[in-house]
């Protein structure tokens, strides 16, 4: 009723002319509808994602075989570190410099598939700090057993570290981009 009442204050010829019986158009525009996703990208995304998850559990299983396997004749060999560093040097410290690159490279090496498969698996975990954190637990874990109930193996700390550095390697080489690929966060794209 009020617009009719300001209808009839402005004149005709400003109004643009309707069609009778129309009414008036609705002031806020309609927001467009989203576009669906398309099924290739779902379908390459699921693949990503199984080929990434057969990875990870073949990793798991070679993980698993070396470093949890019983090694009876380096039994008295072995000792617990808890202090950083300690195992390093003493790599370091051998006169072939090939057991300490295969010691220390062989650590770095086992923490990289988790910094490439974890952001592609867990897109919660994405991010270099949960990526290095859950790395960092799950090696602990790894150590832990390892000295707790396998013959011949020990706890060492210095294996968590250059496991964990390598999954940061993992992550900056591919793993980040690996992630925001499959992971493709909404409204980008």
């Amino acid at each position: 009723m009020a617009r009719a009442a300001l209808r009839s204050l402005v004149p005709s010829r400003l109004r643009p002319a309707r069609p009778p019986g129309e009414s008036e158009p609705d002031p806020a525009p309609k927001a467009a509808p989203k576009p669906r996703r398309r099924l290739l990208p779902l379908l390459a995304r699921v693949l990503a994602m199984t080929v990434a998850f057969v990875f990870m559990v073949a990793f798991a299983i070679v993980l698993a075989r070396l470093t949890l396997q019983p090694s009876p004749a380096s039994e008295a060999l072995t000792h617990s570190n808890l202090r950083p560093g300690r195992s390093v040097r003493a790599y370091l410290d051998q006169p072939e410099l090939r057991d300490a690159v295969k010691q220390i490279g062989g650590n770095l090496l086992l923490g990289v598939p988790f910094g490439v498969l974890v952001p592609v698996l867990a897109p919660r975990a994405r991010g270099v700090l949960r990526v290095l954190a859950l790395t960092a637990f799950v090696m602990l874990l790894v150590e832990l057993a390892q000295g707790a109930m396998v013959t011949g193996r020990a706890f060492d700390i210095d294996d968590v570290i250059l496991n964990t550095v390598g999954a940061l390697v993992g992550y900056l080489l591919l793993g980040r981009r690996l992630g925001r690929a499959v992971h493709a966060r909404a409204g980008a794209g």
